[in-house]
């Protein structure tokens, strides 16, 4: 089957594929982890880091680490991993935590140890006979991942390709045939246990079929889930990586952003409630402006600040409603909002869990009633701003 990707120019005989085939090697191992959930990945070779900058954006990650021999390359771009101010400002509810590592696919370190997904892309060619003769032994004997995925050049491909003599790249040790890679990927898979399975992407124009992808990929799968081995080997093996760079992102797992988005929101859910009963009840907020002043029964709060009984956490809270005042009201020049009003909306309950979390998550950040059964606004501003008028 042609590739609908590839264009060939009817003049030069050029051969292009659209995307680039490096954004499709890409967007292959992007797709690869939505589909398992994977949630540790490391990528031998990282170069840029362009693969895990592109990783990052997936919900189901959780770390990333790169390994690459050439630490400037790295250093060049290793600045797109760092969060950004919205990371900041709306923290995820999963951890992210970017690990960028310098040393060779050849050594073995304990940091390599525990992943989903362990990527090769177009790596082992460029590697030098010692090292790749190393390099399964490191892989999948050592890091031994639940999967691993290897793409390299097919040069069955290369006549295809104007201006290819030899090697693609300069830099390239060697280039295999289908046969020479799967030979290659079938040893490895049979000696470290695992299975393996050939695809590819960038297929040839008509009439070529015969010559394969331009680029071939190997999936491997491990056959049996890991034993208890990797902690002797994590406790014995030396360290010869060097971090670079660490990046973890705010996450609402961590009880410092969690605090801050709960009281985000239930300062702005209160500022929203007090604007609207004030406004609603302008008149009599003047007359009894140092009195009590109760929610008249056909106030009604929003619906994004009503109680949904169908969520069991909420309808565990709302038993509480018989000890609580469960009132807003106006007293002096402050409103009152029973706490379990907060709890009530689906955000917060989600955020908090219980009730009792929620208490603890604003105290202190929050102004509360004496009982710490309410949160308390002040209207003084509201009062001055009327006065003007």
């Amino acid at each position: 089957m042609v590739d609908a990707n590839l264009v060939k120019g009817e003049c030069t005989g050029t051969i292009k594929f659209t995307p680039p085939l490096y954004k499709q090697r890409y967007q292959f191992i992007k797709d690869l982890v939505n589909k398992y959930k994977l949630r540790k990945v490391a990528d031998l070779g990282c170069a840029d880091c362009s693969l895990l900058w592109m990783l990052k954006f997936c919900k189901c990650i959780e770390v990333l680490a790169g390994l690459d021999i050439c630490e400037n390359v790295m250093k060049e771009k290793m600045h797109r991993l760092s969060p950004l101010p919205g990371d900041y400002l709306q923290p995820s509810e999963r951890t992210l935590i970017v690990t960028l590592h310098h040393g060779s696919v050849a050594q073995k370190d304990p940091c390599m140890l525990g992943f989903d997904l362990i990527t090769c892309i177009e790596l082992i060619e460029h590697l030098e006979a010692t090292e790749l003769e190393k390099f399964p032994e490191v892989v999948f004997g050592f890091m031994a991942p639940a999967m691993v995925v290897i793409s390299t050049p097919n040069s069955e491909f290369n006549p295809l390709l104007p201006g290819v003599t030899l090697f693609r790249h300069p830099d390239h040790k060697f280039e295999w045939n289908q046969a020479q890679f799967q030979s290659w990927a079938l040893d490895a898979a049979s000696c470290y246990d695992y299975t393996v399975e050939f695809t590819g992407l960038g297929a040839p124009p008509p009439g070529t079929e015969d010559v394969g992808f331009c680029t071939q990929i190997a999936v491997f799968r491990r056959k049996y889930p890991n034993t208890g081995e990797t902690i002797n080997l994590e406790k014995s093996t030396e360290n010869p990586y060097r971090t670079i760079f660490k990046a973890v992102y705010p996450s609402l797992k961590d009880e410092k952003y969690l605090r801050n988005a709960v009281v985000s929101e239930v300062i702005n859910t209160a500022q929203i409630i007090t604007r609207r009963l004030l406004d609603s009840f302008k008149s009599d907020y003047k007359e009894h402006r140092n009195g009590l002043l109760e929610l008249k029964p056909d106030f009604q709060l929003p619906h994004c600040f009503t109680r949904h009984s169908k969520n069991p956490s909420v309808a565990e809270a709302e038993k509480l409603a018989d000890d609580i005042n469960m009132e807003t009201y106006v007293s002096g020049n402050a409103v009152y909002i029973p706490l379990i009003k907060f709890f009530s909306i689906p955000k917060v309950n989600k955020l908090c869990g219980t009730f009792e979390n929620l208490s603890k998550l604003i105290t202190g950040k929050v102004a509360l009633s004496n009982d710490g059964s309410a949160v308390v606004i002040s209207t003084e501003h509201e009062h001055e701003e009327k006065e003007i008028e």
